[in-house]
């Protein structure tokens, strides 16, 4: 029977509490240590997770200890406002949004707070993220092994809330099969040790704490009966309260209370320290990848592989997620190795173990059962290099974004995402469910859990509108009852928020939802933490709690780049889905300020989420060009990070401009962005004067008048302005292997020049025929990069037809356009297409530029390249990738080339951005932050290479910065090309 909605389901969120209430900051500022942020660009931020759902909390609070979160918790209460534990914020179902008072634990309550190798256990604090503690736990040869595909932000904390589970639960089970104690605060502060307790409790305490449990105790013999009767009897079973982990577990009648608040969401307690069981890491994995003609073969296969083979883990990919991940270029080159053809379905099946032989004897059984079910042996594709076998998992963790990256009103939901059934019904419940999605006129994207009938879905609807709402509503009924049909569950893995609670009772019943209540008015009477998660929960379809709130619009902007390609600049921000892979540490390129800093407002999704409520009236009116969105930029390094490592393809450098030019519009810009925008433009005549400009840093005191004047860091030296810049033209070298334009970038051609010598040196070495660009009115072509970072579009779009003009006939004649700096190159191939120039001209221009390193590699690829190399007295080369070439994927292409030096061992450092990033690191309000993010990686790693080492670096922020930071000169590759000649 569908649910009956004409009858309130509970009350939404209060609207009572005063948000922003400045006594209350007040009072929690005179009386904690940590940050307490009441704004509205704060609250905006964390007013959606990666739900559906919007909804602006009261304040934020990130505590600096467990006892500030004892301190908020008391303060809040005293004050009636609600508490809402958050970690990383990437819960799916809205069990991190709600009007209260959110207590951020993952910037600093992050702590491995001790570990026990020998019993294999560790203590943790909430905030510490999956991958960081792995990290740390992975030198012990040991893992915490719920693996959940956002292990890089999810932390700890928030996968006990929704007991988590992973890809490999078939072989480790769910986040309540690993906790094995919980400290905790409960909402009248009682602080408890959640645990093993024995059947009798004499001793137990604190009296809150022992009355707690008697009281639960007779809960669940009461309901004992209803529990057998009403629970799904599969694993994947997370909604509601664990009411079946109140059984006594031993002869003594005791049982572990800490199982009951693993699933909680925050709605009784407040995690302090977890306890946790860890694994040895499996020395050796396999991977085989099966192939199916049609989505249903591949349903057929899941039962037989995993009862047959017993593997780590069996993954859905369908036809949808393989070609959208073919779309995007993180994931094309894997996605082309591992995939044969154009299959319907593919089930990725991972053996492990501590020995390789058994496990590859496992898989060529793989091949022989697909073989028995029809397939072939052929159709398993073994991947079992480590790397590869890391590279294809990052695809299937990156499932969701991957569906997300969808353009359009129209995008996944996620309602049903995670229903499981008992794998003998997948065939069947996936037929149906596709069957419902059409009834509905739409389709869904499947991928994740196939071992364990856990199928997540998202039908594609466009929430902006009332029919979109309606429509998930009657899927939403169809699909539950489908899933009580086959006795599944409602809930397999992501927990229940807003989205799910309001299913509990068709799915359990009146009588265990009564339960529920119950054991919510145990711990909490007075409905404080976390109200309208699991009990007394919202409609989900209220639309008034949706990101997309009735009347949500962009308001009237006249944009200064192009983004059709989005449907607008709105279309185009709204690709962020709250998921937080930016949020992740590793070194990779994104995010680097909020690697620094670990404050949402700094990382790709805050900012996201700031425009977009600017950007539709949500702070206020002309909240875009305000001071808050300034500040909320203010530390984009415009590294083009998230361009690349988004799987949704958040453009955040690109939105840099766009905001930066629509506050130049209305405010103008600074002295110090004048001077960085017009350098081209007046270096011609600055470079005469040039030991007078370089004094700078000569004489004291200018420099910290430059700092007073400009912003300029005093702590910075400038670059200096060379006395022989590079001013050549014409055409050099025979032309034996062909031609090429060398552009010359404004920071080689005046500061560095010896780096366009020694690239000219090579090419012609090589037997090319350089071109290099004539003036053009009187001073050198330039790529408008300098003008796009301080928002002078208009200045910029000057300086592309001048490029697009001289280069034209050259690019015509079939020329490749050869840069040495990352930053100025590529914007050739990447800006120009967004500044609303003729599409043809920038189209045939952004496929001929080239780097360097790009053009060389390539020519060495097709075995044209002719260079003469000698070793060098160095044997050693460490590279630094600037950000702009590895969002590029342009740094292998260093690596290849550097190699062409004989006898030279090439390493990478593996790092986010250096930190200078243009002007960047040379502002006086940012360079703190700049040294910051060099020393997460680069700057520790030049320090620790032998002084014999090659350091390299083709950007010019990064050479400087590598000299400031670490005292090592670093040389472009052009230059060590140059010096390796043997002519």
């Amino acid at each position: 029977m569908p649910l009956d909605t004409s009858r309130p389901l509970g009350p939404a969120p209060s609207s009572s509490v005063a948000k922003g209430d400045t006594a209350l900051a007040d009072r929690l500022r005179r009386r904690i240590k940590g940050e307490v942020k009441f704004d509205a660009f704060s609250r905006g931020r964390y007013s959606t997770d990666a739900s559906i759902y919007q909804i602006e909390p009261v304040g934020v609070v990130i505590p600096e200890s467990a006892e500030d979160v004892a301190i908020a918790v008391e303060t809040a209460r005293e004050s009636g406002v609600p508490i809402l534990p958050r970690g990383g914020g990437t819960s799916q179902c809205g069990q991190t949004v709600g009007e209260a008072l959110v207590l951020d634990c993952s910037k600093r309550l992050n702590r491995l707070v001790s570990l026990d190798v020998e019993r294999r256990v560790a203590v943790v604090e909430p905030g510490i993220v999956l991958d960081e503690l792995n990290a740390q736990l992975k030198k012990h040869g040991l893992f915490f092994p719920v693996d959940v595909s956002t292990s890089s932000q999810a932390t700890i904390g928030g996968m006990t809330g929704n007991n988590s589970c992973g890809t490999r639960s078939l072989r480790y089970g769910n986040m309540v099969h690993n906790v094995r104690a919980i400290d905790a605060v409960l909402a009248d502060g009682t602080q408890a040790a959640f645990g093993p307790v024995p059947g009798r409790l004499d001793g137990i305490g604190p009296d809150r704490y022992r009355t707690l449990v008697e009281r639960l105790r007779a809960l669940y013999f009461r309901e004992q009966d209803e529990i057998r009767e009403r629970f799904p009897g599969i694993q994947r079973r997370v909604g509601g309260y664990n009411l079946d982990r109140l059984a006594p577990e031993d002869a003594g009648g005791g049982h572990n209370m800490a199982k009951l608040l693993v699933g909680s969401e925050g709605t009784l307690a407040f995690f302090q320290r977890i306890e946790i069981d860890l694994q040895p890491i499996p020395k050796h994995k396999v991977l085989g990848i099966c192939h199916f003609p049609t989505f249903r073969k591949a349903m057929e296969a899941a039962k037989p592989i995993v009862e047959q083979l017993r593997p780590a883990a069996v993954e859905l990919v369908d036809r949808t997620m393989i070609e959208l991940g073919r779309e995007i270029k993180l994931f094309r080159p894997v996605m082309d190795r591992c995939i044969r053809g154009e299959p319907e379905a593919l089930l990725f099946v991972e053996f492990s173990g501590p020995e390789l032989d058994p496990e590859l004897k496992h898989l060529a059984t793989l091949h022989e059962l697909m073989a028995d079910l029809g397939h072939g042996a052929d159709s398993v594709v073994d991947v079992v290099p480590p790397a590869e076998q890391a590279a294809i998992w990052n695809v299937r963790k990156a499932g969701l974004n991957i569906m997300m990256s969808m353009k359009g009103d129209g995008k996944p939901v996620s309602f049903i995402e995670d229903c499981a059934v008992a794998l003998e019904h997948l065939p069947d419940y996936t037929d149906r469910l596709t069957a419902i999605f059409h009834k509905y006129g739409t389709n869904g994207t499947w991928y994740a859990h196939a071992s364990e009938g856990c199928l997540h879905v998202r039908p594609i609807l466009n929430l902006k509108t009332e029919e979109g709402a309606k429509t998930m509503r009657a899927i939403a009924e169809e699909a539950f009852a489908l899933v009580r049909e086959y006795k599944g569950s409602h809930s397999g893995e992501h927990g229940d928020g807003l989205v799910r609670s309001e299913w509990h009772e068709p799915m359990f019943g009146s009588r265990l939802v009564q339960a529920f209540g119950e054991v919510k008015a145990a711990f909490d009477p007075a409905g404080f933490m976390n109200p309208g998660k699991i009990v007394n929960p919202p409609r989900f379809d209220d639309r008034t709690l949706f990101r997309y709130k009735p009347g949500y619009a962009s308001q009237p902007i006249e944009t200064e780049l192009d983004w059709s390609d989005w449907g607008g600049f709105l279309g185009a921000v709204e690709m962020c889905n709250n998921n937080g892979t930016c949020r992740k540490s590793d070194p990779g390129v994104m995010c680097p300020s909020y690697r620094a800093t670990k404050d949402e407002q700094h990382v790709t999704r805050g900012r996201a989420n700031t425009l977009r409520l600017a950007i539709t009236g949500q702070l206020g009116p002309d909240a875009l060009v305000s001071e808050g969105t300034k500040e909320t930029l203010a530390l984009c390094v415009g590294c083009k990070g998230c361009q690349r490592e988004c799987p949704t393809g958040v453009d955040m450098a690109r939105m840099k401009v766009e905001v930066s030019a629509q506050r130049a519009k209305r405010h103008g810009i600074t002295l110090r962005d004048r001077l960085i925008a017009y350098m081209p433009r007046y270096a011609p005549t600055a470079r005469r004067v040039a030991p007078l400009l370089n004094l700078r840093d000569r004489i004291p005191g200018l420099a910290a008048f430059s700092q007073r004047v400009a912003g300029f860091a005093a702590s910075r030296k400038l670059p200096e302005w060379s006395s022989r810049p590079f001013l050549e033209t014409g055409v050099h070298g025979t032309g034996a292997a062909g031609d090429v334009v060398l552009f010359p970038d404004t920071f080689n051609r005046w500061f560095e020049p010896e780096n366009l010598r020694a690239a000219l040196k090579v090419l012609v070495a090589a037997g090319y025929r350089v071109h290099l660009p004539e003036m053009v009115e009187g001073r050198p072509l330039c790529c408008g990069r300098t003008f796009l970072a301080s928002g002078l579009v208009d200045e910029a779009r000057v300086e592309a037809r001048r490029m697009l003009a001289a280069l034209g006939p050259k690019v015509a004649a079939g020329m490749p356009v050869v840069g040495l700096e990352p930053s100025c190159l590529l914007t050739l191939r990447d800006e120009y297409k967004a500044l609303r120039l003729d599409k043809a001209e920038t189209m045939a221009l952004a496929e001929k530029a080239m780097l360097f390193e790009e053009f060389l590699a390539a020519e060495a690829k097709e075995g044209r390249l002719k260079l003469p190399l000698a070793a060098l007295p160095q044997s050693k080369a460490l590279l630094h990738g600037h950000c702009h070439q590895k969002a590029a994927n342009a740094v292998s292409s260093v690596e290849s080339v550097l190699r062409l030096v004989p006898g030279l061992d090439v390493g990478t450092i593996q790092a986010t951005c250096c930190g200078m990033a243009g002007s960047f690191g040379y502002q006086a309000e940012t360079v703190d932050v700049s040294f910051a993010i060099g020393e997460l990686d680069v700057l520790p790693a030049v320090r620790a290479a032998s002084p014999d080492t090659l350091i390299v670096a083709d950007g010019t922020s990064c050479r400087h910065q590598i000299r400031d930071g670490a005292g090592r000169e670093a040389e472009h590759v052009a230059a060590v090309l140059a010096r390796a000649l043997a002519v």
